[in-house]
């Protein structure tokens, strides 16, 4: 059975991760600077983002800082400290905590460049080197 996550160890919905992937790639941002972000077509109503930018918050993915009369929001967790967490999560519940399965799936699956490919081999070969 697969290990349980902690309480810290938390995952986002996918209009939490739609928001933090705006927010990650601005560094901060208010309501509207969400809201202007947001896919064409994607219209949320201002109390729609706001709430769920102070969910984030309240899950300490994000931190604030007061200006005017407004909020300014800033990532408190980095992208790539989530996407670790995601991928152990995803090994951990789908490929029953062998990571080897996931990689094995994603070359299967996957149109992967000869580009792509050397980058794959040159990281083995480097992980290889430090343990070698």
């Amino acid at each position: 059975m697969a290990p349980s996550k902690r309480k810290d160890e938390k995952l986002l919905t996918e209009a939490e991760l739609e928001l933090m992937a705006i927010l990650w790639k601005r560094g901060e941002g208010t309501v509207n600077d969400v809201i202007e972000q947001l896919a064409k077509g994607r219209a949320q109503a201002y109390t729609t983002i706001s709430t769920i930018l102070r969910i984030l918050e309240q899950k300490e993915f994000l931190t604030t800082r007061k200006e005017g009369r407004g909020h300014v929001y800033i990532p408190r967790v980095k992208k790539e400290d989530y996407e670790s967490r995601t991928v152990r999560d995803v090994v951990d519940r789908v490929f029953e905590g062998a990571p080897v399965a996931l990689a094995r799936q994603l070359l299967q699956t996957s149109e992967l460049s000869g580009d792509e490919l050397a980058e794959l081999r040159r990281m083995i070969e480097k992980l290889e080197g430090k343990r070698g």
